[in-house]
């Protein structure tokens, strides 16, 4: 009796010997634009940390103004009235 066959079955794909790797080149491309991505995303950061920094400080100020000593329980530490502030562009040049 010979078999049946079922048109509904799944096919098996033909085997291949060819390897699924990456060519060195190909490899070589994806490790570079990672590096380039990642390293522009680190920018963004370094970007977004000094404006957050420069907020916090503009708050610290404006409490210290109003007569609020500052504790370790906000986060920010005043800076000594002595000190001379870094000179930062305005936060509406940054964005």
């Amino acid at each position: 009796m010979a078999k049946k066959t079922d048109k509904n079955s799944p096919k098996t794909a033909p085997k291949t010997d060819a390897p699924a790797q990456a060519s060195r080149d190909e490899q070589i491309g994806f490790h570079k634009g990672s590096l380039m991505t990642l390293s522009k995303e680190r920018q963004e950061l370094g970007r977004i940390i000094s404006i957050v920094e420069q907020l916090m400080q503009m708050h610290a100020a404006s409490l210290q103004e109003l007569g609020v000593k500052l504790d370790a329980q906000t986060g920010a530490v005043p800076q000594p009235a002595q000190a001379a502030p870094k000179k930062r562009p305005p936060i509406e040049d940054i964005l």
